[in-house]
């Protein structure tokens, strides 16, 4: 049997963050997954990814983006290579869209950089877009681009260079709690034993954690990127990351900072899927539509022809918070599904935090919000 200190379940976003952390910290870690991260199976992927230090979701997020946003530099600084752009991100809607103002109260409330602005001077100052007179628009200048596959890489690359192990393409059958401690049984029946685990399985969570599943749902995200019509208009330099609050869909998009085009998808549910494995359908060509059809209304500098789309997952919570902290039953397993559609902006800080709840089940950081026990009772 072999042993570790701490064996990590699931190396994207969160995983691999974590992975890092532990590494730092000169822990002997082992991580695992299923496939070799950074992959197209989970929700770490597609190119892109908001960073964002407003937040309507609930402003108790706002002090974890700023320490985030502090753990995202680290890594660059330490890796030499950038994870994150920043182009400022227009967050814009019909009058009284609560996503709007829910995220202007949370710049209010924690002093963060700000701008309320008229549509008229949203698209002058940003002419990619052509906004209607009586929105709600905010605009912070902190926003920007982060790039998923390459901080995974990054994350893995440095946790390695560490010391920390990495087994691909392996499956996890049970974590079993034993004493004061914790058995990993493997798909091939090894097994490594722990002081403790921290499972950041992402759609995979609930085979792992049943006693989850009825508080998650899985849903396909289509992800479909444009070819600009004007593209001297959505270089990052001159259209930021946007967040569009319709009367019937939440869309968000970034700038063609890649050559790639503009990648553009809605928050709201492509469709529910019954289990992480499950097949997923293609983007239909209705869905294309319907995002197409809100740039030409919204941002017709993008809206030309569908050039590249594909899938993600969302791993919801019923209340659409992270689900984040020590099993009320068994303190070694550290439960970490921070997603809910919006969690890899928080990778590099919530590695630090399930760092210290894998090493000495504690935390200075605020978790409240997110803890377990509200899905899980304990016994």
């Amino acid at each position: 049997m072999d042993s570790c200190d701490v064996v990590v379940v699931g190396l994207g976003a969160m995983g691999s963050a974590t992975l890092y952390a532990l590494a730092q910290r000169h822990v002997h870690v082992i991580g695992i997954d299923r496939f070799d991260p950074p992959h197209e199976r989970g929700s770490s992927h597609g190119e892109s990814r908001v960073f964002r230090m407003a937040y309507y979701e609930d402003p108790a997020y706002v002090p974890l983006l700023r320490l985030a946003l502090h753990e995202w530099r680290k890594l660059e600084a330490y890796t030499g290579e950038q994870v994150l752009t920043v182009t400022g991100i227009l967050e814009a809607g019909f009058r009284g869209a609560p996503h709007v103002l829910n995220s202007l109260r949370s710049s209010i409330q924690h002093q963060l950089p700000h701008e309320i602005l008229p549509a008229s001077e949203v698209n002058n100052r940003f002419p990619a877009f052509c906004l209607p007179s009586d929105w709600d628009c905010v605009f912070q200048p902190d926003g920007g681009v982060l790039l998923p596959e390459k901080a995974i890489r990054l994350f893995l690359s440095a946790a390695q260079t560490l010391g920390a192990q990495v087994l691909a393409h392996t499956r996890v059958r049970h974590i079993l709690p034993i004493g004061d401690r914790i058995e990993v049984v493997l798909e091939s029946g090894q097994t490594i034993e722990a002081g403790s685990v921290v499972i950041a399985a992402g759609p995979w969570i609930s085979q792992l954690l049943p006693e989850l599943g009825a508080h998650l749902q899985l849903t396909r995200q289509p992800l479909v990127w444009f070819r600009p019509t004007r593209p001297d208009l959505v270089a990052q330099d001159r259209m930021p990351v946007f967040s569009l609050q319709t009367e019937t869909d939440s869309v968000y998009g970034f700038p063609d900072f890649l050559g790639s085009g503009v990648k553009v998808a809605s928050h709201l549910s492509g469709g529910a899927l019954a289990s992480a494995d499950a097949a997923r359908l293609p983007v239909a060509d209705e869905e294309r539509a319907a995002l197409r059809a809100t740039l030409e209304r919204y941002v017709p500098a993008a809206a030309g022809d569908s050039c590249h789309a594909t899938t993600c997952v969302y791993t919801r919570a019923t209340d659409e918070h992270f689900v984040l902290g020590l099993h009320p039953d068994y303190p070694r397993i550290v439960v970490a599904s921070p997603c809910s559609g919006h969690g890899f902006k928080f990778a590099s800080v919530l590695g630090e935090v399930l760092a210290d709840l894998a090493t000495t089940q504690r935390t200075d950081k605020a978790l409240d919000l997110f803890r377990p026990e509200r899905f899980v009772k304990a016994r």
